[in-house]
């Protein structure tokens, strides 16, 4: 697969998290791109996630470590001396952070800076890219999209967690990594956002699809508690491509795209989360919802949508699939998870986003 310049072939490149959803998915495409790929994150969620199933551990180097320990992180960039660093690894659950609270900051801050510590004291460490998220932002749930230069905030610990891990980012990129001292540092930062991402091989506690697939696998109708909600939903195949493409770029172009980035879909696809429900219904073939809204539920967003000007003009990146095709790409991994090489099944559906992106 020869894609994005070949830049990351025969590249030692880090991925915290990449027992997690979208940590497992970057790492096949990395590995299907010809990098030496070194993972670092906990146990995966669940038996049945994508990590385990595509067995994507057995083809990288794959280390179980918390990214708060950093003496051991710092161990790992020291062994290994990654020239790329994804950094995936968080909490990622708004309703799990309001009952942690204290360990989400711990996890999304603290561990965020662990992170970008170890890249300073790493020599070969050329381009990080910190993935925080679309929450990161001082949501005022307005009906245009936040762009890369509006002020972070949050309103539960996880959203204002990532708007400080932000805040810190931008603070260790003018400190340690300033774009304009390159030549003394010779290290690359950006922070990148992206929508709602869904797709295969995610079983998180919390999430549409998730939710979906479960109640219609178990013959239960799906509880939607907030089904006016609206997001930017889109395939996580989506923003990883825009993170390759970014490094790319920060890898030949090191001082020009040390940014922050957001990576969302087209308007078309913010739509609310009944509606996604009812596609996934669709495309399952079988399935009923059923809305069980609490007023008295702790607080999420209702509204929120991206600007991806920035990514469009500047990097050149652009969303490649529709709503219905996210839905189709996504449900296709379900429906064949159970009698299928899983492998063999992401692999496939990346081969089919790249030429349909025109990554090839």
């Amino acid at each position: 697969m020869k894609v994005f310049n070949n830049i990351y072939k025969d590249k030692t490149v880090l991925v915290t998290g990449h027992t997690g959803f979208k940590g497992s998915w970057l790492s096949i495409w990395l590995h299907e791109l010809g990098a030496k790929v070194i993972g670092y994150a906990l146990d995966p969620y669940t038996e049945r996630d994508n990590f385990v199933l595509s067995k994507i551990g057995e083809k990288i180097i794959d280390i179980r470590g918390d990214i708060r320990d950093k003496s051991k992180l710092e161990g790992v960039f020291s062994s290994y001396e990654p020239e790329f660093v994804f950094h995936l690894a968080a909490q990622p659950l708004v309703r799990l952070s309001y009952e942690n609270p204290v360990e989400t900051y711990e996890i999304n801050v603290m561990g965020t800076i662990n992170v970008l510590e170890a890249i300073r004291k790493t020599k070969a460490a050329k381009v990080g890219i910190m993935i925080t998220t679309d929450k990161c932002y001082d949501n005022k749930e307005q009906l245009w999209g936040y762009r890369e230069s509006d002020s972070m905030g949050g309103y539960d610990p996880y959203s204002s967690s990532k708007g400080a891990a932000e805040i810190a980012i931008n603070s260790w990129r003018l400190s340690y990594f300033n774009p304009q001292e390159y030549e003394k540092h010779g290290k690359s930062i950006a922070s990148v956002r992206a929508g709602n991402v869904i797709g295969g091989g995610d079983w998180a506690k919390d999430r549409i699809i998730p939710d979906c697939i479960k109640a219609i696998e178990a013959g239960n109708p799906i509880e939607i508690r907030s089904p006016k909600s609206v997001r930017p939903w889109e395939h996580v195949l989506e923003p990883l491509s825009g993170y390759l493409m970014l490094g790319e770029k920060m890898y030949n172009n090191p001082v020009d795209y040390a940014e922050a980035w957001n990576f969302g879909p087209e308007l078309s696809s913010i739509i609310p989360v009944w509606n996604i429900a009812q596609s996934v219904i669709n495309n399952y073939e079988r399935g009923e919802l059923k809305d069980v809204s609490d007023p008295n539920a702790v607080h999420e967003a209702k509204l929120l949508a991206l600007d991806i000007s920035k990514a469009r003009f500047k990097l050149g990146w652009v969303p490649t699939l529709n709503i219905d095709e996210t839905i189709k790409y996504t449900i296709d991994w379900y429906k064949d998870y159970n009698n299928t090489e899983v492998y063999e099944l992401c692999k496939q559906q990346i081969t089919d986003f790249s030429v349909k992106g025109g990554y090839e």
